[in-house]
C-alpha cells in the first residue's frame, strides 16, 4: 500500500524549522491533524484541520476514517520518541506511513547543556506518575525529564528534597528552539518558581546527601527497602528467585501471593519495559504493595485484589509466574501452569514440608530443577557472634515446553 499518512515533527520555531519534504507534504495534504498549538503554525490552505480529541483514544477512529486521503499529522519534535508517532504505529502499518522527524526536546536540551545523550537518562512524566523518577535517582546521575505541565519542575524539586537529593542541580528549559526560549537554574532545595511554561523539560544532576538511599537495579534489594508486615521474600532468597525468573525487556510477570510485592517490584526495576501483575488477597498488603511500588520507582505495577486461582481468570498471558504464597492452595499450580505461555518460566518457593512435597511431585510431572537454599547470618550471642539460620527454602524452576 502507498503511504497515505505523513507524520511531521515540528519544533517551537514552527514552519521555519521544516525542510522541503515536510513543507511539500503539508502543501499537498487534504487533511491535517495536530494539537491546537501546532495547527496555528499553518498558513491558510484548502486542507481540513482536525485538532486531537480528548480523550486521545478517540483519535484512532478519526484518523482511520481518513485512510486513502493525503493526510499529515503534526507532532512535537521527534514523533517516535515519547511522541504521538509511537502511538499511531500501533494503529497503522509501517508501509502506510512516512515519518519526518525534527530534533527532540532531549536533543535540544543536551545541546544547550553540552550533555552526551548516551550518558543521560531520558525520562518522561508526561501522563506518567512522578514516582517513576524514584528508580533513577543515583549520585551523579544526569536526568532529562519531559514535564507534564508547568508545575512539574516544582514537583520534581520537592521529590528530590524528600529523597535527600536536595543539593541536586536543576535546570528548566522552556519553549526550546523557539523565540520564547528561557532557562532557569537552581538547586532543588532552592527552587521557588511555582509554575513555569507548560512546555518545558527539566535537567537534573543528582547530588545525594549522605542520608540519601539509592538502590541498585540488580536483584536483591536490602530488606529494609520494603515496607512489610513480615510477608517478604528475604534478600538472598529473592536474588536467587529473580535469577530463575530471568526478567527480559517487555515481558510480563504474575506475582501470585505477592505479600509485600518485592518480587514484582524488582522484576519491573530490572528494565523500564518489564511489567508485573501482583495478585494479593489481603487489603492491608495491597496498600503496602502500592506504597512500595511508588517508593521504588515502579508505580505502574498492576495490582489484582483477590485469591488465586479465581483472581487469575482473564489476566493477560504471562511470560513468567512466581508463586510465593498459596502454593498448596487447591488448583493454584495447575492454573498457573496452564496459563503460562509456551517457553515461559514458572518459579515457586516452598518453606513448609507440605509445600516442598508438592513441588517435588510437580517436578516429577513437568520437569525443571529443584534448589534448596539455607541462608545463615552472623548474629550476636552474648559478647560473641554465632550463625543464625533462616528457614530453608526450596525453589522449583521450570521452563514450559513449546
Amino acid at each position: 500500500m502507498t503511504a497515505w499518512l505523513t507524520i511531521i515533527g515540528i519544533g517551537e520555531d514552527g514552519l521555519d524549522g521544516l525542510g522541503n519534504e515536510a513543507r511539500q507534504a503539508l502543501a499537498l495534504a487534504e487533511v491535517i491533524f495536530g494539537g491546537k498549538r501546532h495547527l496555528v503554525f499553518l498558513p491558510s490552505s484548502a486542507a481540513r484541520r482536525i485538532s486531537w480529541p480528548s480523550p486521545f483514544s478517540a483519535a484512532e477512529r478519526l484518523l482511520l476514517a481518513e485512510r486513502g486521503k493525503r493526510v499529515c499529522v503534526l507532532a512535537s519534535g521527534d514523533p517516535m520518541f515519547y511522541g504521538v508517532g509511537a502511538t499511531i504505529t500501533r494503529w497503522i502499518q509501517p508501509k502506510e506511513l512516512r515519518i519526518i522527524p525534527a530534533p527532540s526536546s532531549y536533543a535540544l536540551a543536551a545541546a544547550r547543556l553540552a550533555w552526551p545523550l548516551q550518558d543521560t537518562a531520558l525520562l518522561s512524566i508526561h501522563g506518567r506518575p512522578l514516582e517513576t523518577l524514584n528508580a533513577q535517582l543515583f549520585p551523579g546521575a544526569r536526568l532529562l525529564i519531559l514535564s507534564n505541565d508547568g508545575t512539574s519542575p516544582a514537583a520534581i524539586s520537592a521529590l528530590l528534597c524528600n529523597r535527600n537529593f536536595d543539593q541536586s542541580e536543576v535546570t528548566v528549559l522552556e519553549h526550546l528552539g523557539g523565540p520564547e526560549e528561557q532557562r532557569h537554574d537552581s538547586l532543588a532545595c532552592d527552587w521557588s518558581i511555582e509554575r513555569v511554561a507548560d512546555l518545558n523539560i527539566v535537567a537534573v544532576t543528582c547530588r545525594a546527601e549522605t542520608t540519601a538511599r539509592s538502590y541498585s537495579l540488580l536483584a536483591g534489594l536490602p530488606d529494609e527497602a520494603f515496607e512489610t508486615d513480615g510477608q517478604l521474600t528475604k534478600r538472598d532468597i529473592r536474588a536467587v528467585t529473580l535469577a530463575h525468573l530471568a526478567p527480559l525487556p517487555g515481558q510480563l510477570l504474575w506475582d501470585v501471593g505477592a505479600g509485600s510485592g518485592s518480587i514484582g517490584i524488582e522484576w519491573m526495576r530490572s528494565h523500564p519495559a518489564c511489567r508485573s501483575i501482583s495478585i494479593e488477597a489481603d487489603d492491608s498488603r495491597q496498600q503496602m504493595i502500592r506504597r512500595n511500588a511508588a517508593a521504588l520507582g515502579v508505580p505502574g505495577l498492576q495490582l489484582i485484589a483477590g485469591e488465586a486461582p479465581a483472581a487469575l481468570n482473564g489476566l493477560e498471558t504471562p511470560d513468567a509466574i512466581f508463586i510465593g504464597g498459596g502454593v498448596t492452595d487447591q488448583g493454584v499450580l495447575q492454573h498457573c501452569w496452564e496459563a503460562l505461555r509456551p517457553g515461559g518460566r514458572l518459579v515457586a518457593n516452598a518453606v513448609t514440608i507440605q509445600s516442598e512435597s508438592l513441588l517435588i511431585a510437580w517436578r516429577e510431572r513437568i520437569g525443571g530443577t529443584l534448589t534448596r537454599l539455607n541462608v545463615e547470618q552472623a548474629k550476636p550471642l552474648g559478647s560473641f557472634d554465632t550463625w543464625r539460620g533462616a528457614l530453608p527454602v526450596t525453589i522449583l524452576s521450570v521452563v514450559k515446553g513449546r
